[in-house]
């Protein structure tokens, strides 16, 4: 079974107006609603790809229960720690006419330590061997720093696989846990390494700054650059086909559930690394943020290239 973990999900609510006026009333032309969280994209790549998910997390009122609904009539299955908080709502307000917009994001509900408590009791009480564990984005406040880490020692305990993607102390913290995979994009990464990644041999470094703290696989993800997939024996440089990209958010998050779709197959390193370009590159060509189809995917893995192999 693969498990995606999003501690501070959100409803995505996008509202399109003809020009942003401040200190006036403006009527909206479009509104858009998206179940939003890192590990529910994660969730909906793998479906797209074919592969079930289980969607946990915090979630709380009327806004939680909308959420978990979305997400139930997408056919992505869920299993939320309800908590006395609202789950959040962060709003875009989206000027066709000067194609900008303005992003707000609340920050979510305060997690009691109870509720902390019955997360950790309901993912030990679901986790078994050959499992993966997806665990991504931020935490709420209330969540410690260190919430990753401990959840990652549980996953691996347990004869699980945990794959991380988070940043700052989550991140760091996370890592020192020593998860199956790691995917920092470039500013994560110089944020956990204090060095700068300016090229393939940065980038290559960084790699190995995570590998050498116990992890089998790192996922560098560099945006239009591409992806470096690094273990301790092999490095695969990944470049995606030129495309017309139309919304980048979730494109991350899709790249992660091409390669635990892979992983899942048993697939070599340089496939799994295609397979989370094709993934990525296909949600980035989407509007809004969703997945591509399995069509897609498989069209794009086709134009994916690999720039460079590097053994040992």
């Amino acid at each position: 079974m693969i498990f995606t973990v999003t501690p501070n999900p959100a409803l995505d609510r996008t509202l399109t107006v003809p020009h942003i006026v401040f200190n006036e009333m403006v009527r909206a032309t479009a509104l858009r609603l998206d179940w939003g969280g890192k590990g529910f994209n994660v969730s909906r790549a793998l479906q797209a790809l074919g592969t079930a998910s289980v969607a946990m997390g915090f979630a709380g009122g009327a806004t939680g229960q909308t959420l978990e609904r979305g997400l139930n009539d997408a056919g992505i299955a869920t299993d939320f720690v309800h908590v006395v908080g609202e789950t959040r709502t962060n709003t875009v307000i989206t000027d066709v006419t000067a194609k900008c917009y303005v992003k707000v994001n609340e920050t979510g509900p305060t997690v009691q330590a109870h509720e902390l408590t019955a997360f950790l009791d309901q993912a030990r009480e679901r986790v078994c061997p050959g499992d993966m564990w997806i665990l991504s984005g931020s935490l709420p406040p209330g969540v410690p720093s260190d919430f990753y880490a401990r959840l990652i020692a549980l996953v691996r305990t347990n004869g699980a696989k945990a794959l991380l993607d988070s940043s700052g102390e989550p991140l760091r913290l996370g890592c020192a846990a020593s998860p199956y995979l790691v995917k920092p994009n470039g500013v994560e990464a110089e944020g956990v390494t204090g060095q700068e990644i300016n090229s393939d041999a940065d980038a290559l470094n960084a790699a190995e700054f995570f590998l050498h703290q116990g992890m089998e696989l790192v996922a560098l993800s560099l945006g239009a650059n591409g992806l470096l997939l690094a273990s301790r024996e092999r490095a695969a440089w990944v470049k995606p086909p030129r495309v017309q990209t139309r919304n980048p958010v979730g494109a991350g998050d899709a790249l992660l559930g091409g390669i635990a779709w892979a992983l899942e197959r048993g697939l070599p390193l340089e496939e799994v690394a295609r397979w989370g370009v094709a993934a990525g590159t296909a949600a980035a060509m989407r509007e809004g943020v969703s997945a591509g189809t399995r069509a897609e995917v498989e069209a794009l893995y086709e134009q994916v290239r690999v720039d460079q192999v590097k053994e040992g």
